[in-house]
């Protein structure tokens, strides 16, 4: 009766953390209506995009336009010639929406002819739709083109077509080419919180937009008074890797979106939100967080609404099903051996099964979410076998620990095997992070099992009764008993702290050296004070850095003897 009533409990506690944890959060205002005035469109879907080759069907646009005709007025495109482009004015004539048509340009002036040429056929055939033009995107900033062959291009279009035409990049590109001002017919900047030389929290950047918008303002009324500005994308994203106080989450990307509408109907602000699908093929560009700025998934899902409250992850509750499930049965199949421990020891052991299977449920859920290639989720399916695999072993030899039985040395070497992969996928991983991390996601769900095994462990082994310093040595006695290269076991512990270390002065750096940065703050003490600011107020960041830690106590605990048997 009593091991029932355990697990009813634990499995209610399971339940609980999950409802707690995945309640509806407030994202201010709804946007009026639930529809937006115009949002950028990149109609790429799983195993699509242009790195690829690869575009959409006819029909797969007239679907997307259907779904989007719901939710804003106008639509954004980046290029006219490629695969398929050139029907979507025709669609969104059908469904009722506006377009900003645009023109991408590159390095090589062949394709740049035929993307010119497709612009202005599309503008001079579609006048009820193309509104506007926009010949190149970012093409300064890549620095693909020069700004007199980009004015050219703008020459060209503004000569052919009859719609206003601009050119789009991050604000700070007109900033530092001023004179392109007095090219465009309109400005067309880019304002991205997130990817800023210093971050800005979701809850700043409102003031923040205004301030660059007003900067921006300035300028243009320096050289052409009263230019229209759009502001041509603006977004956060609801996945990926944090930079500073910019923290990636579907909350977060609910709440800059709508507060940006707030702040453009106080301001009469001409905005563009991107986007309006997630673009797995960004991966491989930007990484995780490349693929995850859209209001709708690859798989034209919502990720977040525009009106009402919003859930981090609308389908907690499959995790939740999962985790308990598997508890049960794992319960049930572990019911006698279990009658040999006391009370408070079985109560421990399956709450420590619960919460590693419960980490296992959202690490599966996680990983595979953000997998964008075979490769990545064959990569994802392996680590997700790897860590049920020390999952398991950690329970099995934590109840061979409380009733004080010797474990079976293929389990220990089985454990040591899993844990040296680990810490050395825990190595590689933070160096890269270290040394050119931008675009790199910290590793925090692919080892949050071992890492909490080994808090497990240490609360087990205090539960057979050793002290603090007994429990590790137990852990390193357990989970590390092979004694095959002992000397260089505590070596590998240190590594693992080095290459926090490094972690930290690799982001303080680039956080240094970035352009904006130097620039606002010139004094070397106040410029190293704001990086460190931003590197230690990185979340992400400082659990990895704990993660790091706890990973390196089974090597460092470990003190070898003459006495020790292979």
């Amino acid at each position: 009766m009593n091991f029932l009533c355990t697990v009813t409990l634990i499995t209610l506690l399971n339940g609980l953390a999950y409802w707690a944890t995945n309640l509806p959060q407030d994202a201010g205002e709804d946007v009026p209506a639930g529809r937006l005035n115009s949002l950028s469109y990149a109609p790429f879907r799983e195993h699509q995009g242009p790195l690829q080759g690869i575009f959409p069907t006819v029909p797969q646009l007239d679907q997307d336009l259907h779904l989007l005709g719901g939710k804003t007025r106008s639509i954004r495109t980046y290029t006219s010639a490629e695969g398929s482009m050139s029907e979507i004015p025709a669609l969104a004539r059908k469904h009722g929406l506006s377009l900003t048509q645009g023109a991408w340009l590159g390095s090589l002036a062949k394709g740049n002819d035929e993307e010119i040429k497709a612009v202005i056929a599309s503008a001079k055939a579609n006048p009820d739709v193309v509104k506007r033009v926009i010949v190149g995107n970012e093409v300064l900033l890549r620095g693909d083109l020069t700004p007199e062959q980009l004015i050219q291009y703008i020459r060209q279009v503004k000569q052919a077509v009859e719609q206003p035409v601009s050119y789009a990049d991050v604000w700070s590109m007109y900033m530092k080419y001023p004179k392109l001002i007095q090219e465009v017919d309109y400005i067309t900047i880019h304002i991205l919180p997130y990817w800023e030389d210093q971050p800005i929290a979701v809850d700043q950047a409102p003031a923040h937009i205004q301030n660059i918008y007003q900067k921006v303002r300035e300028e243009a009324d320096r050289i052409a008074p009263g230019k229209a500005i759009l502001i041509g994308e603006a977004g956060w994203p609801s996945a990926g890797r944090q930079r500073g106080f910019a923290v990636p989450s579907v909350v977060n990307a609910a709440t800059f979106t709508r507060s940006l509408i707030q702040v453009a109907q106080a301001n009469g602000f001409d905005v563009n939100i991107v986007e309006a699908f997630n673009q797995p093929w960004k991966s491989q560009l930007e990484g995780v967080v490349g693929a995850n700025w859209g209001l709708f998934s690859s798989h034209r899902q919502e990720v977040f609404p525009l009106t009402g409250r919003v859930y981090e992850n609308p389908d907690w509750y499959k995790n939740l099903g999962l985790s308990s499930l598997l508890f049960l049965v794992a319960a049930a199949v572990f019911r006698k051996p279990l009658r040999a421990l006391a009370p408070l020891q079985t109560a421990a052991l399956l709450l420590s099964m619960q919460l590693m299977l419960a980490l296992w449920a959202g690490q599966s859920e996680f990983l595979w979410s953000t997998s964008y290639s075979v490769w990545q989720r064959l990569a994802s399916v392996f680590i997700v076998g790897l860590n049920a695999a020390i999952g398991g072993l950690i329970i099995w030899q934590g109840y061979l620990l409380l009733i004080k039985q010797a474990g079976f040395a293929r389990l220990a070497t089985a454990s040591y095997a899993l844990y040296l992969a680990f810490a050395a996928y825990a190595v590689f991983e933070t160096l890269s992070l270290a040394f050119n991390g931008r675009y790199i996601s910290f590793p925090n769900w692919a080892t949050c099992i071992p890492v909490i095994g080994v808090i497990t462990f240490l609360l087990l082994s205090g539960l057979s009764q050793h002290t603090w310093r007994q429990g590790l040595a137990g852990l390193n006695g357990q989970l590390l008993s092979v004694d095959r290269w002992q000397t260089y076991r505590r070596s590998l512990g240190f590594l693992l702290l080095g290459s926090g270390l490094m972690l930290v002065l690799g982001e303080t750096h680039a956080f240094f050296i970035s352009r904006d940065t130097v620039a606002d703050y010139p004094q070397v003490g106040q410029r190293l004070g704001l990086a460190v600011k931003f590197t230690l107020g990185n979340q992400q960041l400082v659990l990895w850095l704990m993660s790091l830690t706890i990973l390196s106590m089974p090597f460092l605990a470990y003190r070898p003897t003459p006495t020790t048997q292979p």
